[in-house]
This record gives structure tokens, sequence and C-alpha cells, in this order.
């Protein structure tokens, strides 16, 4: 068989390549890429038409889309970057569902947060003689019928979360038939460490008990893609189910593959978004040993989380879960449903530089990566939810490469991180935060930065402290999310007309 093969490549390399041609298994521009099968497609079931292609336009798409279709035309230009050739469809989001620690109705949740309202708590972190309040934000979950009662024993609380923030969506978005969602509905959730709260109980069993009986669910709630394959059961969500752990940004990136994917033509819908739930005591022990969470302010807990502000200490952790409906706007139109908000572009790049410190480079590649691919210019932009977590090193060089995409001062653009309400939800912080922004498109308000009483670093930016605002004719926002890793994800929305 192994003879056969390199018989089978070197035909195929001699009907591929001509003289003076490079190697078809790299791409055109000499990166390794996607091989001699994509080549030998490209070139050999089109013989005699091969010296019509544009030699670098398959490997560009390759690279960009994994082997999508072309066609359309580029974007306009942001400093070099150009948006991929690919087939376009228009993407809305037609439902949102919350279970966040300001509930379960995305339209009540917005208002609380617009009046400057705040999620956050004192909470007893570990037992009494061993431990620490905190300021956290949880959720008051209510799961009621939606999760059956045998199939919760296998859920972590990451994946409860989930399938309440899911069910809100399906019913919101009017795709609940006899309790079911579409079948051909892809699953695209993100999720920073699955169940670990199981993994916490397991370890003081094995070590504290001295004990190998452990509870026979632990790795099927351990796994970080139990909210996925749980959401997908239930709902009987057939198209392809994908988990994304990519830190802060696992949310903000699931929903901008499932962009991709429906922009592409190869998923009509799909439901999209994150879920986190992280307040075991273990975890909040290592993530407050990182030196990178808030403490109690003098005003209260409710606003220890203060982004921008001098006085902010870190971020307040919270846990939550945010689920959208994606869906085509030929589907939307055919079922009569109406959109929230519409999704126009999507950038992420890698700072390639250090775990944990905070990089410009790499946040304003993702910023000018999702405007170039939402054909738009920074100064069409009238609202950036920013990832602000309120640390003293990363909210200075967020604002930085603001500044650096949008302008010194950047005019007309109105900046707010949400997190000083809501905290921090990790891996579904970037699906509440887009969330926020859709809402924000559609009801004409900014949300506010609450609690920003002394800004810090002195800057010409509005963060819209305190309140949010009215805002009449906000037709496109933009909203981050940076993550631990040095991973960044953009996305970009636009206003839907009533």
């Amino acid at each position: 068989m192994r003879e056969l093969l390199q018989v089978f490549e070197r035909s195929a390399r001699r009907e591929v390549q001509r003289p003076g041609d490079r190697d078809p298994s790299r791409c055109h521009d000499g990166r390794a890429g996607p091989g001699l099968a994509f080549a030998h497609r490209a070139a050999v079931r089109h013989r005699g038409r091969v010296r019509d292609r544009d030699p670098g336009r398959a490997c560009a798409l390759q690279h960009a889309r994994g082997g999508r279709r072309a066609g359309g035309r580029a974007g306009p230009r942001q400093d070099g970057l150009t948006a991929p050739s690919v087939s376009r469809r228009r993407v809305f989001i037609t439902g949102i569902g919350f279970a966040t620690p300001h509930g379960s109705d995305p339209e009540a949740a917005f208002d609380r947060m617009y009046r400057g309202e705040s999620a956050i708590r004192m909470v007893r972190s570990g037992t009494e003689d061993f431990g620490a309040d905190l300021p956290l934000a949880r959720v008051d979950l209510e799961a009621g019928d939606i999760i059956p009662k045998l199939q919760s024993l296998f859920m972590a609380r990451a994946t409860q979360l989930a399938m309440v923030a899911a069910h809100g969506a399906l019913t919101r978005s009017r795709l609940l038939a006899d309790d079911r969602g579409p079948a051909e509905a892809g699953l695209y959730l993100g999720c920073g460490l699955g169940g670990s709260e199981a993994l916490e109980d397991a370890y003081q069993i094995y070590w504290g008990k001295r004990s190998r009986r452990l509870k026979p669910s632990t790795v099927a709630l351990i796994m970080a893609n139990g909210p996925a394959s749980h959401v997908s059961m239930r709902f009987g969500l057939q198209g392809p189910s994908n988990t994304y752990s990519v830190a802060c940004a696992s949310s903000t990136v699931s929903i901008g593959e499932a962009f991709r994917a429906i922009r592409d033509g190869y998923l009509d819908v799909a439901l999209a978004g994150g879920s986190e739930a992280m307040l075991n005591d273990g975890t909040v022990a290592a993530w407050t040993r990182l030196g990178v969470v808030a403490k109690e302010h003098p005003e209260g807990a409710h606003a220890s989380s203060r982004p921008f502000d001098k006085e902010r200490s870190g971020f307040v952790l919270a846990e939550g879960a945010v689920v959208l409906v994606l869906e085509s706007e030929e589907r939307a139109a055919a079922r009569g449903a109406r959109p929230i908000a519409e999704l126009i572009g999507y950038g992420s790049a890698s700072d390639a530089h250090h775990l944990t410190e905070p990089f410009v480079e790499g946040q304003e590649r993702a910023m000018r990566l999702a405007l170039a691919d939402a054909r738009v210019t920074p100064d069409q932009i009238g609202y950036l939810n920013a990832h602000a977590t309120g640390t003293p090193t990363g909210d200075p060089v967020e604002l930085t490469a603001i500044e650096r995409v949008f302008g010194k001062g950047a005019p007309g653009l109105a900046i707010s991180s949400t997190k000083s309400m809501h905290g921090h939800l990790v891996g579904a912080a970037g699906a509440l935060e887009c969330a926020i922004t859709a809402l924000a498109l559609q009801q004409q308000r900014i949300p506010p930065t609450a609690f920003l009483t002394h800004p810090d670093p002195a800057s010409d930016l509005d963060l819209v402290p305190g309140v949010g605002r009215p805002a009449p004719g906000l037709e496109l926002a933009l909203t981050n999310s940076f993550a631990f890793g040095g991973s960044n994800a953009v996305l970009v929305l636009r206003r839907v007309q009533p």
C-alpha cells in the first residue's frame, strides 16, 4: 500500500507541477500548506485550466478558512490586512439565553446594568477556619424542568448553567418545538475549566480520605465538552458540536467560529456561547494566589470590580452561561424571525509573547482583523465593549491598543467595561459581553463602566462612567476578549433596523 501511495504522489506531482512551479504540497507563499490532496483536487480534476488559476488565491483561502469555498470580494485594507475572499452570507442573532449573576432574563439584566447595578456580593470561599471572604458574582440557578433529574447526576455546574442558557435562547428565538431544537443546528460553546468542582471533589476523596472510591461519573463531570454534549443531547442538535477552551476568549472564539460556519455556507443555524463555573474553593484559591483577584472595596463588595479606575485591585471572579442563536439571513427570513443584531466581523490573533502578560500588538491586530473582516473602518464604530477586567496592568494595555486602532482620544467612540457589574465570567465572558453589545445596538443604549470615579490612566477616551446613556443612531459596535496565553478575539456587530 505504501508503494502504491508513493506512485500516486509522484504521478500527481507530474500532473500538477510544470517546470518552474513550486512544490504543490506547499503554499504559494512557501508555507506548509494543505498538501498534495488539495493541489490534486484543484488541478488534476480541472486539467488544462491550471494556468488560469491565481497561484496565491487557493493557498490564501486554505490558510484563512481551512479549505472553504471562494467567492465575493476582499474587504477594505486596515494597515495591510484584508478580509479573505470567501462567500459571505449575512448572519443574525435571533435569540439570547442567560444564566448570569444578573438573572436569566436578558432584557431585565441589561436594564439593571444600564442603571449601573452590580451583581457582586461577598462570598465565603473555603471553610470557617480555612478560607477567605471574597467579592464574587454567583448565579441563582433555577433549572426547573429544563434538566431531567437523572441526567443532572452527570452534569457539572457549568453544564447546568449552559442548559438553562440554551433553553432560554431556543425559547426566545421561537426555535423550541416539542421541547426540541432544530436537528440540523450546530453547537459552538466555550468553556475554560469544565467541571472543576468535580475534579476538586475527586482529589478530596483520593487524598483526603485516602480512598480510590471516586464517583463513577467523575470523568464525565470534568470534561470541558460536557456542556456542549449535554445541550446537544437534551435538545436534539445533530450538527457539529465543538468546544473551545481559550481561557477568557473561549466564548468569543466559539461565536466567531459559528459565525464563519454560517457565513461561509456550512450551516444555516447554530447555538454559540459559553459556560463557566469555577467558584469552587480550590479554583478560587488558585486565582487568588496568582495575584489578580480583586479585594473588597471600602465602598462595599458591590463596588470591587473597577475597570479603568485608579482604585482597581484586580478582577472579580464570576460564573454563568450565555447562549446565542445565530441564523443565516435566508433561514431567519423564511421563518419570520426578528433579529436582535447582525454579526458582521470576527478577528483573532495570538500575542506569541507571554503566558499572562497582555501585549498591545496582539490586541491591536485582533481588532484590525475584525474590522477588516467586517469591511468597516474604525471611525464607523460607535461603541466598544472592552475586555478590561480591572487589573492594574491589563487595562492600560487595552486602552493603548484601542488608541492605536481608533486614534488618539478615539473621537466619537464610547467605551465601557460591563465587568464592573457582572464580574469576569472567564470562558463565558465574551458571550455575555457580545449579548450586551447586541442589546445595546437594539435598544440604542450604551451600558456604563460602573464605579469609575478616578480614571487611570489619564485618558481622553470616553469610558461612560457611572450609568448608561442613550445612543440614538448607534449602528456599529465592537467587543474585545483578550485571554491568558495571548489569545485575542474580537467581534463586530451591526444594528438591525426595526
